[in-house]
């Protein structure tokens, strides 16, 4: 059994509550699975989602790989003295999203005491890459 990353306590209720009055709910992202060493979250390819050709925007697909890593990294160091904000992200869209629900995925890549860099892949239903990302977090003291 691998060990798990999570230093504060992470659960899908607790990151879902923490999206609560965010980008999150504007994007109806949900976080529905964490692992030892992932995190996970689904965002439906709807109106809000799509820009005007009708396919899932690139940007939604960097707040919703953004999301995901910001959260993991924020569970990966001890809170009450330390939290993680966005440094850097980078995405490569490699197919199309025209409907359902894409689900990312992150896990970490490198977790140091000053920076984290979390690797997001984003997946249609049927398990199909739609983007890559890489996401590089700054961790600071309070």
């Amino acid at each position: 059994m691998e060990k798990s990353i999570w230093l504060t306590a992470l659960n899908v209720d607790i990151a879902n509550r923490r999206g609560k009055n965010t980008l999150c709910e504007h994007l109806d992202i949900r976080f529905i699975e964490v692992g030892d060493n992932y995190l996970k979250a689904t965002m439906p390819v709807n109106t809000t989602t799509k820009q005007p050709m009708g396919l899932l925007n690139g940007g939604a697909s960097c707040a919703l790989a953004e999301t995901v890593g910001s959260t993991a990294a924020n569970f990966c160091v001890d809170q009450s003295v330390l939290f993680c904000v966005g440094l850097d992200i980078n995405a490569n869209h490699v197919r199309a999203a025209r409907n359902g629900l894409v689900t990312a995925t992150a896990r970490p890549i490198h977790l140091g005491r000053k920076s984290q860099v979390w690797g997001i892949e984003i997946c249609n239903a049927g398990g199909q890459l739609i983007c890559m990302s890489r996401l590089t977090m700054l961790v600071m003291e309070k």
